[in-house]
């Protein structure tokens, strides 16, 4: 059986991400609570901040190869390869967004760095 909430509240994450990654803060803009709640530490609270520092963080330049996305309700997590220009180790990351009524009121994330191979021989992801 499928959870319809889930399913609209990941794709909305997903066609977020998506635009994101090809340059456009709209959709950024759009899926933003405007009293969007950050729980990373160093990261901005408030939908403009947030844009604003993302939008001029490593993170705006870099691929993220997303590796699978879970969806509960409210809550939608992604675990992805965050790869920055000039590091093609990168980073494995886990966003974990709250959406309520279709926009995103919260954020969390953990991220790793990628280790050298030989010390993962299961892999990171």
């Amino acid at each position: 059986m499928t959870n319809d909430l889930a399913t609209r509240n990941k794709n909305l994450v997903l066609q977020g991400l998506a635009e994101f990654a090809e340059g456009s803060l709209d959709g950024m803009r759009a899926l933003l609570d405007e009293n969007f709640r950050e729980h990373a530490p160093g990261n901005p609270a408030g939908r403009d901040a947030f844009i604003e520092f993302t939008a001029n963080s490593p993170v705006a330049t870099a691929k993220l190869d997303i590796k699978r996305v879970i969806a509960d309700d409210d809550y939608v997590a992604v675990h992805y390869h965050l790869i920055p220009q000039h590091d093609a180790r990168g980073a494995a990351v886990i966003d974990v967004w709250r959406l309520v009524d279709g926009l995103i009121t919260e954020h969390w994330h953990v991220l790793q760095p990628v280790p050298d191979e030989e010390q993962i021989p299961n892999g990171m992801f």
